[in-house]
């Protein structure tokens, strides 16, 4: 998260997207295809990082990859091999397939409100991975996110309060460095320890994923999308 900052107060944003596309070979509109399981089964979990790296940087640059998804929906008809599986929040401004410009059959996108983890949560990234032969897991937070403002003015609506009690200890560990949460800077950092802190969940309460990861099957990792600029960090 600190990358982040360090871009957002000290360079331009037009040097931000010089540095990243220096070093991602899709600086221009490429012809993606469509994952089989051939292609599925080669890529590390390294590699699927990369090419989530890679597709912000297009998005970010407006330089989206040329697909045609009519083809994709007919080469998707019989299956679907996703390289990575996305946790990420319901807010609209962050569709994972477009921030990593992605295509049909590219990623799984699991979306709940604060990117919070439950036992269906759980239980779909299990499938994406051990099933289905997924090499990635990313649990992607965000910039202003509505759930963890409410969390930590401790609102309570209905269902929302439970799902609320879920990013507490998030909101618990910032108020205890430093009191009431009642700036802008001090949300972030509620939004950055709950990423932290919903991957620990995955790796406990998964024996499955933990084991993948020991294994070297599968990559877990944290991101943060910048709702102003596109960008994502990974930390």
């Amino acid at each position: 998260m600190l990358v982040l900052r360090y871009y957002r107060e000290l360079l331009p944003l037009p040097t931000v997207i010089n540095n990243l596309l220096s070093k991602t070979k899709y600086t221009r509109k490429e012809n993606m295809r469509t994952h089989n399981k051939k292609s599925q089964s080669e890529i590390t979990p390294t590699d699927a990082l990369v090419y989530l790296k890679e597709g912000n940087v297009r998005f970010i640059n407006n330089l989206r990859a040329n697909r045609n998804l009519l083809n994709q929906v007919n080469e998707t008809s019989d299956g679907q091999f996703p390289f990575a599986v996305i946790l990420s929040c319901i807010d609209s401004r962050t569709s994972a397939e477009l921030i990593f410009d992605q295509g049909l059959g590219d990623i799984f996108s699991v979306r709940v409100a604060g990117n919070i983890v439950n036992e269906d949560i759980l239980g779909s990234m299990e499938y994406a991975c051990k099933v289905a032969g997924s090499k990635l897991v990313v649990v992607l937070g965000h910039s202003k996110c509505g759930a963890v403002t409410s969390a930590c003015q401790h609102a309570e609506m209905g269902n929302v309060t439970g799902l609320l009690r879920k990013i507490q200890p998030a909101v618990q560990q910032v108020e205890a460095e430093v009191g009431i949460i009642d700036t802008e800077e001090k949300v972030q950092r509620v939004a950055n320890i709950n990423v932290d802190i919903a991957l620990a969940e995955i790796r406990a309460k998964s024996e499955i994923l933990s084991e993948m990861e020991t294994e070297g099957t599968i990559k877990m990792i944290g991101g943060m999308y910048d709702i102003e600029t596109g960008l994502v960090t990974f930390n």
